[in-house]
C-alpha cells in the first residue's frame, strides 16, 4: 500500500513540473554566440550555458534571471549601436528610452558570450 501511495505521489508531483516565476510581457527568444571585440578568438569552456530569461512589455525589459553587470546593447537594422548600458546589480526591470521605436537586435553581453534576439518597440 505504501508503494502505491508513493507511486501516486511521484506521478502527481511530476505532472506539476517546476514552479516558474510569473513573467511579465512577451518573452524574448535569445540565442548565444561568441563576442570578441578585439578580433582574436579564444575558445570558451565547453559546457551548458544558462541563457537569460528576459521579457518585454512596452519599453520595459524584465529579467527573470540575473544579468548583473552585463552590457545591454540595442542595434538598429544597420548594426549601429543606438543604445548601450551596464545592467546594475539586482536589476529585475529596465526601462528603455521612449524615443526608441521600431525593430532592434537586443544583445546581452556577459564576458565573451553574447545573448541576442530581436525586439519591436
Amino acid at each position: 500500500m505504501k508503494s502505491i501511495i508513493l507511486g501516486l505521489a511521484l506521478i502527481l508531483a511530476s505532472s506539476f513540473g517546476g514552479v516558474k516565476a510569473e513573467e511579465v510581457g512577451d518573452e524574448i527568444d535569445l540565442e548565444v554566440g561568441i563576442f570578441d571585440p578585439t578580433g582574436t578568438y579564444e575558445p570558451i569552456e565547453k559546457g551548458p550555458v544558462l541563457v537569460p530569461s528576459v521579457s518585454l512589455e512596452g519599453h520595459t525589459l524584465y529579467f527573470a534571471t540575473s544579468c548583473d553587470g552585463c552590457t545591454l546593447r540595442l542595434l538598429d537594422e544597420n548594426d549601429v549601436v543606438v543604445y548601450s548600458t551596464i545592467i546594475p546589480t539586482g536589476t529585475t526591470s529596465l526601462v528603455l528610452p521612449s524615443y526608441l521605436s521600431g525593430e532592434y537586435e537586443i544583445q546581452i553581453i556577459q564576458g565573451n558570450l553574447c545573448f541576442y534576439g530581436y525586439i519591436i518597440l
